[in-house]
């Protein structure tokens, strides 16, 4: 199932829309009343399992907060190199 979702509902829903996808649901987001991108399952056959290994955080342990403050743009710019 498909679902339409717009951007503020997912912000102000996020843990819950989570855990319908880790169960199967799936989610087109809108943002500007267009669809921008989908939420879907990791084991789902659209996704390329190939493609989420060279991801750099796919397999990361999680790290909790940041108490460098820095900005979410510098952490990134370490992680992705970008």
């Amino acid at each position: 199932m498909n679902t339409l979702i717009n951007a503020k509902e997912l912000r102000a829903s996020l843990p819950e829309v989570v855990e319908k996808v880790r169960r199967g649901a799936r989610f087109t987001v809108l943002y500007r009343s267009r669809p921008a991108f989908q939420l879907v399952p990791v084991d789902s056959p659209d996704v390329a399992p190939e493609s989420l290994e060279r991801d750099s955080l796919y397999r990361a342990e999680p790290v909790g907060r940041s108490t460098d403050g820095r900005p979410a743009a510098d952490h990134d710019s370490l992680l992705y190199g970008k």
